[in-house]
C-alpha cells in the first residue's frame, strides 16, 4: 500500500502496488522455499528480491510522475531483525514469517534512496500520536474519519497507518 500525503496532511495519492512479477511467488521465504532444497530455495528468494527491487522502482516512478510536487521522503514500517543469510531466514520459523515483508520494505527503501528521498522507519505503536502532533490536532481518529468521508473507499486500517506515517515524517 502506497499512500502519499502533502506537508499539510492532505492525501495526494493512494495505490496498491504489486512488487513481484506475476510468475513469481509472493511469500517465498514462508512458503515455496520451504518445500525446496535449501540452495534452490535461496535462488528462488533471490529472484523474488530482484523482482521486488525492480517493481519498487517502477512503483515509485509512477507515484512521482503523478504528483505536482517532488517527493522528499518515504515512511516504512520498522522491520524486525532477521538472521543474516537467506538460508537462515528460510529455515528459522520466526524469520520465515517476517522475511518476505521485510524484503519488500527493503526494496522500497532502496528505490527511495536511489531517488535521493529520505527513508523514515516508523513504529506502528507510536505513529498515530506522531501524526497528531505533526498536524497539531488532538483527535487523529476524527481527522481520519473526516478524510475517509471526503475520499471514499477504499479506506482501511492499512490506509490509515500509511497515512499517519506519511504525515508523521513531514
Amino acid at each position: 500500500m502506497l499512500v502519499t500525503a502533502s506537508a499539510s496532511g492532505t492525501l495526494l495519492d493512494r495505490r496498491r502496488v504489486e512488487l513481484v512479477a506475476p510468475d513469481l511467488p509472493k511469500i517465498p521465504h514462508h512458503c515455496e522455499a520451504q518445500r525446496l532444497p535449501i540452495q534452490e530455495g535461496v535462488a528462488l528468494v533471490e529472484r523474488v528480491r530482484l523482482s521486488a527491487e525492480h517493481h519498487a522502482e517502477l512503483a515509485l516512478d509512477a507515484v512521482a510522475a503523478t504528483l505536482p510536487e517532488p517527493i522528499t521522503a518515504v515512511a516504512l514500517r520498522r522491520c524486525p531483525p532477521l538472521p543474516p543469510t537467506v538460508a537462515e531466514r528460510i529455515t528459522d520459523y520466526r524469520a520465515s514469517n517476517n522475511a518476505d515483508w521485510v524484503m519488500y520494505r527493503e526494496a522500497l527503501a532502496l528505490a527511495a534512496l536511489a531517488r535521493g528521498w529520505a527513508v523514515h522507519w516508523y513504529d506502528p505503536k507510536n505513529v498515530f500520536n506522531a501524526a497528531a502532533e505533526a498536524l497539531r490536532i488532538v483527535d487523529i481518529d476524527a481527522h481520519f474519519l473526516q478524510l475517509r468521508r471526503a475520499i471514499g473507499p477504499p479506506w482501511n486500517n492499512d490506509h490509515k497507518l500509511a497515512m499517519a506515517a506519511a504525515i508523521a515524517v513531514r
